[in-house]
């Protein structure tokens, strides 16, 4: 069942007051969180339809967070917000199941899009037929959002085409494909597709 109920954990009120305000302009159902503990409790307990998580905690970082939460298998998108010097916890954060980053400062109507993007994507992702071999070598070590990146690669989809369908930005999507380089030990976009489309290459 969807649910237009937004999570905003982050302990700065300004912040959570500036979204929430926005949000609930948009029709979205608000329930803000200072702190992890609070919010692993209230996501344990009903899945909202979409989750704004800071980096920085009080107590347990962001990260620490989203490995409690299991934001890989979790039933709803999770979205980081970073400031400009945390990218690469932004992008730990993606290994970790978070489906994009949000960077401070950021406007909060646009903030409004990202949300409504990632919640329909989140949605409408799954059930196509898929294009990849079904058992590529490899195919086991990719998490179910980066197997979604993959198949849009294959489709000759560019970064920000794969960005708009899956509702997160081009920049994560490059975080993904490198990721699904190195897992599936792709030497470059051609090599990547022999692997992925034929099942696997000679030795």
């Amino acid at each position: 069942m969807l649910t237009n109920e937004v999570f905003i954990v982050d302990d700065d009120p300004s912040v959570s007051a500036a979204l929430s305000v926005v949000l609930s302009g948009e029709g979205y159902q608000v329930a803000s969180f200072v702190e992890g503990e609070a919010f692993l409790a209230a996501a344990r307990s009903r899945t909202p339809g979409c989750v704004l998580l800071d980096v920085h905690l009080p107590g347990s970082s962001g990260l620490d967070i989203l490995k409690q939460l299991d934001a890989q298998s979790y039933p709803a998108p999770v979205l980081i917000i970073s400031g400009r010097g945390d990218i690469p916890t932004a992008v730990e954060a993606i290994r970790n199941g978070a489906l994009d980053f949000i960077e401070k400062p950021f406007d909060a109507v646009a903030v409004v899009a990202r949300v409504r993007s990632a919640i329909d994507a989140w949605h409408d992702g799954n059930g196509k037929d898929s294009i990849l071999a079904r058992d590529f070598p490899g195919h086991d070590r990719l998490t179910a959002r980066e197997r979604d990146v993959l198949e849009r690669i294959a489709q000759g989809a560019s970064n920000k085409e794969a960005g708009r369908e899956l509702g997160i930005s081009p920049r994560t999507i490059e975080v993904h494909r490198a990721r699904i380089m190195e897992k599936l030990a792709a030497k470059n976009a051609a090599d990547l597709m022999r692997i992925v489309l034929r099942g696997g290459r000679g030795h």
